[in-house]
């Protein structure tokens, strides 16, 4: 009998791995086509995006991309989206960073979902949205600062050179392959339905890319030492990065914190440096599209938000972490004290949304 268990094993693990490369190849393919349509769908939707829904300045495209990621549940789409909107010169460049960062922050408003469905489930309240409310505290109070640290190096020029381009070949044959469908789409399909099409392709992409992934079980038996392993802050900033950078993906790492603290294994103090490690590496996706839409300013612009951000929360670590986290602490325990706290915190993030749009 052992001996047959143990055979079945690789069997077991192959089919898993090619499972999954079911899912990430087709993946990959969608994410290269959505985004050349995204850049063909972009430019009559120029008049639109400056006139309707007047983003014309970077205040307005951070609403703007804080609003489309809250309603999607997603920031990587979004920030892919500002990519595009850069490379179809729909948004300038400060405009265009302002509108990754606004997807960021828009990305954590999944995980507080994500606890009120714990919370449906019978979880305590405190434990299961708190992970959740601090993952939008952490993400607001490094984004913004990172906002102003990275469009100072922008306007400055002081990351000009920092540009990534696709080797020649490569390059090369992406258009060999992806040019045909694109050229299609753009004869076939209406300008008015090709943006919607092509938003509609990357969000498939990533939800096929989420299916790609390994799944990560939680057993109560192993969870010991890691739990007490993240409670040295940088350790648990590198586990965070390094856990968002593997999966491609902080809905990912963030959502594991929603069962980790509903269950007790992990304190808000511990999530805080760990949801700063996984906000710097969520950017990995955005550099990739970035260089593949070929730019010049595309990449250097999300490296400059990838460095800002890192540097934010290094300095936080170093220079004020215990301030700041029982900053946080108290403020996430007093939204979820109440729904009434909770309607208000979540109300006032939509007027500071409107709000942004309006100026």
């Amino acid at each position: 009998m052992p001996e047959q268990n143990s055979s079945a094993r690789p069997s077991r693990g192959v089919g898993t791995v090619l499972q999954k490369l079911v899912y990430l190849v087709p993946a990959v393919v969608l994410f290269i086509l959505s985004l050349e349509s995204l850049t063909l769908g972009a430019k009559p939707l120029g008049p639109l995006i400056r006139g309707a829904f007047s983003v014309d300045s970077p205040a307005n495209s951070l609403g703007f991309g804080w609003l489309f990621a809250t309603l999607v549940f997603s920031g990587s789409p979004v920030a892919a989206t500002a990519v595009a909107f850069h490379d179809a010169q729909v948004l300038t460049t400060q405009e265009a960073y302002a509108m990754i960062v606004g997807s960021r922050l828009g990305a954590s408003f999944f995980v507080l979902v994500l606890g009120v469905v714990y919370v449906i489930r019978g979880h305590k309240p405190e434990q299961s949205l708190s992970s959740g409310i601090l993952s939008q505290f952490v993400t607001q109070s490094v984004y913004l600062p990172a906002l102003l640290v990275g469009s100072l190096a922008l306007s400055r020029g002081w990351t000009s050179g920092w540009s990534i381009r696709p080797a020649a070949t490569g390059s090369s044959l992406l258009n060999i392959v992806f040019s045909p469908f694109s050229r299609a789409l753009s004869t076939d399909v209406p300008d008015w339905a090709l943006f919607p099409l092509a938003f509609v392709l990357l969000l498939l992409s990533f939800a096929l890319f989420d299916r790609s992934l390994p799944q990560l079980k939680l057993r109560e038996e192993n969870l010991g030492a890691p739990s007490r392993l993240v409670f040295r802050p940088i350790v648990s900033f590198f586990l965070g990065g390094a856990i968002t950078l593997v999966s491609f993906s902080v809905r990912v790492s963030l959502s594991l914190l929603v069962p980790l603290s509903a269950r007790g294994y992990i304190r808000q103090e511990n999530a805080i440096p760990y949801i700063m490690g996984a906000n710097v590496t969520t950017l990995i996706d955005t550099l990739f599209a970035a260089v593949l839409l070929g730019h010049p300013e595309g990449p250097a612009m999300v490296l400059t938000l990838m460095l800002s951000v890192g540097l934010t929360s290094l300095l936080i670590l170093v220079a004020g972490f215990r301030r700041y986290e029982r900053l946080l602490v108290r403020l996430t325990n007093w939204t979820v004290s109440r729904p009434r706290n909770l309607a208000v915190y979540v109300l006032l993030m939509f007027v500071a949304i409107i709000g942004l749009m309006l100026v």
